[in-house]
C-alpha cells in the first residue's frame, strides 16, 4: 500500500451549500481525504453527510420550488445562458481542477469541461423543448391540450470519472424545466462539482435553493434515495449501483434514470486504416487510463491469424509509445488512476487474468509514481472466453483482445455481452460499417471514431445492463425526464 504525502498547508474543508448558502456537515459525520492522484497530497476533507443534511437540502430545494417554477421559461433560459457565460469564463479554471481532483490530463478535463458546457448550450433551448400539442374539436366543443410540468425536486448523483461534465448533464436541464436540484458528486473528487454549485450560486438570474450541494458516500446517497420530498434521481456509476438506485429510489415513488457499467468492443476489420484505428483505439482504451464508461476496453480482431497478428502488433506498436504520468504535464498522454487504491484493484484483475492463462502481451505495471495511482498501457492476448477482462468493467488502462474470423462473429461475440453502451468498427468498407451499425446491440455506436460520444443534442443512450431506466441523459431524453406531461381535456358552454 502506498502511504498519503500530507499537504503543506491544511486542506480544505469542503461545505455543503443549502438554500443559498454554504454550511458545515452534522457534527457527527465522518471525513474522507480528497487526495491529488499525481502527487497523493491532500488537497480537501469531504465531510460524509448523513439523512439531516439531506434532508436540509431538500426541504430547501421544495422551499424554492414554487417560485422557480412560476418563472416564466425564457426566464428560466436566460439563467441557463449566463451559467454558459460563467462557465466558459472558468474553462480552464475548472479544468485544473478536474486534473488536480481526478487525475486526468490537462487536455482530456478542458475538453471534459467543454462537453459539460454543451448540454447547458441545449438546455438553453428548453422554452422550444417545452412546448405541448393540441388537439381541438374532438368531440361537439371539446378541446385537448398536453401540456409539460416541472418534476418537481431533483437530485443527481454523480460519478469520479467526469466530475464536472456528468453533474452538466443533469443540472441545466433540470433548472431550465422549472425544477429544483441538488447535487451529490463523487465523494472521491468533489471539487469541480462544488465549484459549478459556486459559480451557479453567483448568478442573480439564479434564486437560493434552486441549485444545492450535499458531500457524502453511502448515507447520502440512501438519504436521497429514501427522502419523500425528492421526486427525481438522476445516477451515473457501476452497473451494480446502478441497479441499487434504481430498485431503491422506485420503491420510494421516485422516477429514476440510473445509468450503469459498460464493456465496450472495439472491432478491427483488416482493411481498417491503421492510423486512424491506432488513434483510436490508444485514446479510446487508455485515454483517461481507461477510467471511462465509453472506453474501448475490448479490440475484437477479425481476419486470418496473420491478419489478426498484424492488428495486434500495430496496436501493440502504438501503447508502447504512450507516456505516463501527471495530468499537468502536457507530454502525458495515460494519466494516473484515481486513487492506488484504484491501481491496485486494476492490477489484481491483471494477475487474475494472468493466472486463467491470459498471455501477457504489453505489462504496464510499474511503481505507481508519486501517489501510487500509476498504471501504464496494459494489453492481453489469449483470454479464456468467459474471463473476466473481456467481460466485465475493469475500469482501468487494460485492453483485452479476442481474435474472430468474421465480423458475423464479431458481432455475435459482442452482442453476447451483458452491457451495451457502445460499440466501434474499424473499417474501409461501408457494407461492412452498414451491418455493423444494423447488427450491433449498442446505444452508440463509432464508425472509426474511438469514443462515440454524442453531442449533447442527442442522448447519452446504452442498452441493456447499462442502463436501469428508460431515459437517457441529455438530448430529448432529458426533456422528458425532467417534465411531466398533463393533458387537459375542456368543454366551453
Amino acid at each position: 500500500m502506498s502511504t498519503t504525502v500530507p499537504t503543506e498547508a491544511p486542506a480544505t474543508e469542503l461545505r455543503n451549500h443549502i438554500g443559498g448558502a454554504w454550511r458545515a456537515a452534522s457534527a457527527s459525520c465522518d471525513w474522507l481525504d480528497d487526495v491529488d492522484p499525481a502527487t497523493g497530497a491532500v488537497v480537501a476533507r469531504v465531510p460524509l453527510s448523513g439523512a439531516d443534511d439531506v434532508d436540509a437540502a431538500v426541504q430547501a430545494a421544495r422551499a424554492a420550488l414554487p417560485g422557480w417554477r412560476a418563472t416564466s421559461p425564457l426566464a428560466r433560459a436566460r439563467a441557463v445562458m449566463r451559467l454558459r457565460e460563467v462557465l466558459l469564463a472558468h474553462q480552464e479554471e475548472l479544468a485544473e481542477l478536474v486534473t488536480r481532483d481526478m487525475g486526468k490530463t490537462l487536455a482530456d478535463a478542458f475538453a471534459e469541461v467543454g462537453r459539460g458546457i454543451e448540454s447547458v448550450e441545449a438546455a438553453i433551448a428548453m422554452p422550444h423543448l417545452l412546448k405541448g400539442e393540441n388537439l381541438e374539436g374532438v368531440a361537439g366543443g371539446v378541446d385537448v391540450e398536453l401540456v409539460r410540468q416541472p418534476v418537481g425536486v431533483d437530485a443527481a448523483i454523480t460519478p469520479f470519472n467526469y466530475p464536472a461534465m456528468i453533474p452538466l448533464w443533469f443540472l441545466p436541464f433540470a433548472i431550465a424545466a422549472g425544477n429544483t436540484f441538488i447535487l451529490k458528486p463523487s465523494e472521491q473528487d468533489p471539487r469541480p462539482g462544488q465549484r459549478i454549485v459556486e459559480l451557479a450560486a453567483g448568478i442573480d438570474e439564479i434564486p437560493a435553493g434552486v441549485v444545492n450541494l450535499v458531500h457524502g458516500a453511502h448515507d447520502a446517497v440512501n438519504g436521497l434515495l429514501d427522502h419523500p420530498g425528492i421526486d427525481a434521481i438522476s445516477f451515473v456509476g457501476s452497473a451494480r449501483t446502478a441497479r441499487h438506485v434504481m430498485t431503491r429510489g422506485t420503491a420510494s415513488g421516485k422516477r429514476v434514470q440510473a445509468l450503469g457499467g459498460a464493456k465496450n468492443s472495439m472491432v478491427v476489420m483488416p482493411d481498417a486504416d491503421p492510423g486512424l484505428t491506432a488513434g483510436g483505439v490508444m485514446g479510446s482504451a487508455f485515454g483517461a487510463a481507461g477510467q471511462r464508461c465509453l472506453a474501448g476496453s475490448v479490440a475484437v480482431l477479425v481476419g486470418t491469424e496473420a491478419e489478426q497478428d498484424r492488428s495486434r502488433d500495430l496496436l501493440v506498436e502504438a501503447a508502447r509509445k504512450l507516456r505516463v504520468g501527471a495530468g499537468l504535464d502536457p507530454e502525458t498522454d495515460v494519466c494516473p488512476l484515481v486513487s492506488s487504491g484504484a491501481r491496485e484493484r486494476v492490477e489484481a484483475e491483471i494477475d487474475a487474468a494472468l493466472a486463467d492463462g491470459a498471455e501477457l502481451v504489453l505489462d504496464g505495471r510499474r511503481g505507481g509514481g508519486a501517489a501510487g495511482a500509476e498504471l501504464g498501457p496494459t494489453i492481453l492476448d489469449g483470454l479464456a472466453d468467459g474471463s473476466r477482462a473481456l467481460r466485465e468493467e475493469l475500469f482501468g488502462p487494460v485492453l483485452a483482445l479476442k481474435r474472430v474470423a468474421t465480423l458475423d462473429e464479431a458481432i455475435e461475440w459482442t452482442n453476447a455481452g451483458r452491457y451495451g453502451n457502445s460499440a466501434i468498427l474499424f473499417t474501409q468498407s461501408g457494407a461492412a460499417a452498414r451491418q455493423f451499425r444494423y447488427g450491433i446491440e449498442a446505444g452508440m455506436v463509432g464508425v472509426n471514431i474511438g469514443v462515440a460520444a454524442p453531442v449533447a443534442w442527442f442522448p447519452f443512450s446504452g442498452w441493456k445492463d447499462s442502463i436501469d431506466g428508460d431515459l437517457h441523459a441529455n438530448g430529448k431524453d432529458a426533456v422528458d425526464f425532467y417534465t411531466r406531461k398533463k393533458v387537459v381535456t375542456s368543454r366551453w358552454a
